[in-house]
């Protein structure tokens, strides 16, 4: 699990407007080294057991293609930046495509385990909320990987978190 075992009123993420665009910015403490929780985040068969299928070339310059668990929403991403075990940097592709959201995560050991800091930019606004409870979902399900624990029920979750991702707010980035 997490430093902060999951609880319905807990909120990891913040969620702001920078240019008229929508970015998540979410951290969180994990009790697990930082090569564990990096292969968690980029090794294929560790990322279907918890968040996604990943099909293609996952090494930076690749693109990949993905399918999530919680959501259905499938996309291709380019890697732009792959720093084990430290910092890796995906740029989602649109449909024709050209560039879309940039999500940059960052590693660093912390104590017994590993401080992960996400940031997803170039959302559309209107969806905020979901991206950012969508995002803790992820996160979730990571800690829960982490502890040799199944992935959460993410629709229970999605109707605990949306309501206090929405009235929270944006903050001016």
């Amino acid at each position: 699990m997490t430093a902060n075992e999951q609880s319905g009123a807990r909120i990891l993420g913040t969620l702001k407007s920078v240019d008229g665009q929508g970015v998540v910015v979410m951290q969180d403490h994990f009790v697990a080294d930082a090569d564990t929780v990096w292969r968690a985040l980029t090794d294929k068969g560790a990322l279907a057991q918890w968040l996604g299928d990943f099909t293609g070339d996952i090494r930076v310059g690749g693109t990949h293609r993905s399918r999530f668990h919680a959501s259905g929403a499938e996309g291709d991403c380019r890697v732009d930046a792959c720093e084990a075990p430290s910092h890796f940097r995906v740029t989602r592709l649109d449909e024709s495509g050209k560039d879309g959201s940039v999500i940059d995560v960052t590693l660093k050991a912390d104590g017994d385990g590993t401080i992960v800091a996400l940031k997803q930019g170039g959302l559309p606004l209107k969806w905020i909320a979901a991206f950012g409870a969508g995002m803790q979902v992820h996160f979730e399900d990571l800690a829960l990987h982490l502890a040799g624990k199944h992935r959460s029920n993410s629709d229970a979750r999605m109707d605990v978190l949306m309501p206090l991702y929405e009235k929270r707010g944006i903050v001016a980035g």
